[in-house]
């Protein structure tokens, strides 16, 4: 019977320990994340580090913005990769859709425009409009997968579409294309806009 309750004890403190260490991830990530959105970058990072090395994915696609755009650290294309894959991995359509630009642009990893596709499909399919517009784009391009103007104008429609960020990608499709960009055009063309 001692034996049962030492067990037990043993359990609940892991358990108690387990549900703390999230609740610290949680806290750094949101205090790292009010830094970095204040644009006080040196402060967030740690913080936001902190709580990636915890595995937070929020704060692990967060730190991997810090990387990309040389926020708070020095810029380093390889680190994003590292850090946007890891919350990627994680279901963050957000990350996915990163993963999928660095494959793309070849920044961090070499270049494989297939790769690029498969993220941004993983993106789009949870409703990232940024995913659905590089997906569409890659469609309607054939770059990374065969050319099919009707998933193109499918996937750039649920883009412009998007209740979140769909109207941004609209107005800079209209500006992209005011500015004579030959596929800003053909995209408005395609999704009748």
């Amino acid at each position: 019977m001692e034996m049962i309750r030492r067990i037990l004890f043993v359990m609940v403190t892991l358990v108690v320990c387990m549900a703390a260490g999230a609740q610290s991830a949680d806290k750094l990530y949101k205090d790292g994340k009010a830094l970095y959105d204040a644009k006080n970058y040196t402060e967030a990072v740690p913080k936001l580090k902190a709580a990636a090395e915890k595995g937070h994915k929020k704060a692990q696609y967060r730190l991997g913005r810090c990387y990309d755009k040389g926020h708070g650290v020095t810029e380093n294309d390889v680190q994003a990769f590292k850090w946007y894959s890891k919350s990627a991995a994680q279901e963050y359509a957000k990350a996915q859709y990163a993963v999928g630009k660095c494959y793309k642009d070849g920044r961090g990893v070499e270049k494989d425009r297939k790769k690029a596709v498969a993220w941004f499909s993983k993106a789009a399919k949870q409703d990232n409009a940024d995913g659905q517009y590089a997906l569409g784009k890659s469609y309607l391009k054939g770059k990374g997968v065969e050319a099919d103007e009707k998933k193109a104008k499918s996937w750039l429609s649920k883009a412009v579409n998007n209740p979140k960020d769909g109207t941004d990608i609209l107005a800079k499709i209209r500006k992209d294309a005011a500015a004579g960009d030959e596929d800003a055009k053909r995209i408005l063309k395609l999704i009748g806009k």
